[in-house]
């Protein structure tokens, strides 16, 4: 692959939508600039992804993303040998493209993969900024605008999924959370184009749907899980079917959990008129 076909296959564009919480876009630039790996950690459905995602269109950098998960191996990453007519070709993984040419490589759920597939990352996140291909004994020698972004779940960790101090300590990092109320009522009015006071009702429930985490909910409700019931009753659907279908039969199978999650829906959003169908859908 060519540095052009390369910037064409990964290019971000159009911009994505994500509304700023802090400081994350400024320590992000500082961490690239410095040419400094950056770790985000969250729950599911804060934002992380989109926000690379917000980055690399704003530094203007092509974005390979890894979703990481056990069965990844060093060579899924790094790159193989194929056999292409009647040849033997190497073909470059995500990481090495993006450390040839020059880009973000987003390693998501990074504590998902095998810890001896996420070491091959140890000489690119230090000075060397350098990767050793074994199997072709190549050096790449990193791009200028090479970055590894990494993130991770807190929540979902254990002993045996966490990362080792010696890779994490190659890391700057980013600590990312539910929004506040206001901030998340921006989102879901972006998101889904429904209006502030709707907006308002799903960012209340949201922020008491979560405090009922680890008192019969095992899972929060992520701004993600807001954002889709805004766009279905933006859609037409009834409000609080919107809710149950977005929000009740995703987070619990608990009955207990359920009606504790209905109650607090309809306390908020009970009284909420259906958005207008969009044109030309059914009724």
């Amino acid at each position: 692959m060519t540095p052009a076909e390369f910037v064409a296959r990964f290019r971000i564009d159009p911009a994505p939508i994500y509304v700023p919480q802090g400081d994350e876009e400024m320590v992000f630039r500082a961490a690239h600039a410095a040419r400094i790996p950056l770790s985000l950690k969250g729950p599911t459905g804060c934002g992380k992804t989109r926000f690379v995602a917000a980055m690399a269109h704003a530094l203007d950098l092509p974005l390979v993303t890894v979703s990481c998960h056990e069965d990844l191996t060093a060579a899924d990453l790094v790159g193989r040998f194929l056999f292409v007519d009647n040849q033997t070709v190497w073909h470059d993984g995500p990481l090495t493209l993006a450390v040839r040419h020059g880009g973000i490589c987003y390693l998501d759920e990074i504590v998902e993969a095998r810890k001896d597939t996420t070491v091959v990352i140890h000489s690119l996140t230090d000075d060397r900024r350098t990767l050793y291909i074994d199997a072709t004994g190549e050096v790449v020698r990193a791009h200028d605008d090479f970055m590894v972004v990494l993130s991770y779940n807190p929540g979902y960790q254990s002993i045996v999924k966490d990362l080792k101090p010696s890779t994490r300590q190659r890391f700057a990092g980013l600590d990312f959370g539910h929004p506040d109320r206001a901030t998340e009522t921006a989102i879901i009015m972006r998101e889904s184009g429904l209006d502030e006071d709707g907006a308002q009702r799903l960012a209340a429930i949201g922020a008491q749907v979560r405090a009922l985490h680890g008192y019969g909910l095992d899972d929060c409700a992520s701004t993600r899980l807001l954002v889709h019931a805004a766009r279905l009753i933006a859609s037409g659907l009834p409000p609080t079917l919107a809710c149950e279908t977005a929000l009740t039969s995703i987070l619990t199978d608990a009955a207990d959990s359920a009606r504790a999650v209905r109650d607090i829906v309809a306390l908020h959003i009970g009284d909420l008129a259906p958005a207008a169908a969009p044109a030309g859908a059914s009724p």
